[in-house]
């Protein structure tokens, strides 16, 4: 390769990332005394290291390949759900998006780089290999998950239905990765969980996702509360984190007549305030939610709403902090960039995502401790405290 040439693509480089970093994002010119004057001057220090790279680098560097990478980390720097997609990637994630594709059951993020499990679905393939929150999938295939952004690792677990995936899978409390191999399957939700506790006075309700057809159901079930006896409510939306966003304000307002319920803006994201709506407000019932860390995105807007209006007991573990907007961005080159334009907010003005969801009522899980290996006897399942906790809570309250 001439030295000609190697200077031809270094600067090739460095423009495309320039583009991205203070172009790339909308028309709006750069003039001196700008903010963005500050974003050319990171250029410049990523001009001096990849020219340092390309001299002294102990074998002849592959220029094409570092500033791929730094676009995956520039735009995975500012959340886990931004992501940059190669010209490549964004043709086979076009492609995944149009097909109909099996799952194997588990809602991702990425945690201290690498795709962290958040929930996973009961019943799905990744629930009978007993896969739970905060399993780490080290890698898919040979490809580790630290290089990969989150948009492609979820394209890369998708699949046609019958077909298998392997991946690195790192248990807490375990040394060392375990190989796990699953069966996509088409994704099944699992009906709506409901029981009666102290004598019919406590409705329990579960849902597994907050979908239209869901929160219709549990709407149901609150207008008929009064008939059926019910005089309090649990809601647990532990490892809720699938759904529509809209659908968790629709549920929120089931329980709040009046207030703010959640706000969603960003840097040119016009800001829009969700408030609750008289005629959409079903009960007064005294409530208690239950939520653990694989409660995520819409599970966290009505766990937040709850909490910050006092309307009920919020109980367990810290939620997983998910509550953003992506817009995906083609790029000229055939590439694309999915980022985070706006991000919900509680009634206080919490940014979900930033700072997650913390119980009024903190209960470690005692479910989420078992051992979840095959190796030796299961001991006995352990009690649900988090749930007896909010059952406890609920009898000392007046109706």
């Amino acid at each position: 390769m001439s030295k000609n040439f190697k200077r031809s693509i270094l600067a090739i480089s460095v423009a495309l990332v320039i583009f991205v970093f203070v172009g790339g994002f909308g028309p709006s010119r750069v003039r001196a005394g700008t903010e963005k004057d500050g974003a050319y001057r990171e250029m410049e220090v990523y001009s001096e290291v990849l020219k340092k790279i390309q001299s002294d680098y102990v074998a002849d560097p592959n220029i094409g390949n570092v500033t791929n990478g730094a676009l995956h980390g520039l735009l995975e720097s500012l959340d886990a759900d931004s992501s940059y997609l190669s010209r490549d990637e964004y043709k086979t994630y076009k492609q995944h998006l149009s097909e109909g594709t099996a799952q194997v059951g588990m809602n991702l993020s990425k945690r201290f780089g690498y795709a962290t499990v958040v929930s996973v679905v009961p019943g799905s393939p990744a629930e009978k290999q007993q896969i739970g929150d905060g399993d780490i999938i080290e890698s898919i295939g040979d490809q580790s998950t630290r290089e990969m952004s989150l948009a492609m690792i979820r394209l890369l677990l998708e699949g046609k239905p019958g077909t298998n995936v392997t991946f690195s899978l790192v248990r807490p409390r375990k040394a060392e990765p375990e190989k796990i191999t699953v069966t996509r399957t088409a994704q099944i939700v699992p009906p709506l969980g409901e029981q009666q506790y102290e004598n019919s006075s406590i409705l329990y309700l579960k849902p597994s996702v907050l979908t239209k057809d869901r929160v219709s159901e549990m709407e149901t079930r609150l207008k008929a509360m009064a008939k059926n006896g019910n005089k309090k409510i649990v809601l647990d939306l532990r490892d809720v984190a699938e759904g529509d966003n809209d659908q968790a304000i629709r549920l929120a307002n089931a329980f709040l007549q009046s207030g703010t319920i959640a706000t969603l803006e960003g840097q040119k994201f016009a800001r829009q305030t969700f408030t609750a709506e008289a005629s959409k407000f079903i009960t007064a019932a005294p409530l208690a939610l239950v939520v653990n860390h694989g409660t995520s995105g819409p599970g966290e807007l009505v766990a937040a709403a709850i909490l910050d209006t006092k309307r009920g007991d919020v109980v367990g573990d810290r939620t997983f902090g998910e509550g953003s907007i992506q817009k995906t961005i083609e790029m000229q080159d055939g590439a694309a960039v999915i980022v985070s334009v706006a991000k919900y907010s509680s009634p206080s003005g919490k940014k979900i995502q930033d700072e997650a969801v913390t119980p009024n009522v903190v209960v470690a899980s005692s479910i989420d401790q078992e051992d979840k290996s095959d190796e030796g006897p299961r001991a006995a399942p352990k009690a649900d405290d988090q749930l007896n906790k909010a059952l406890d809570l609920l009898k000392q309250k007046n109706t």
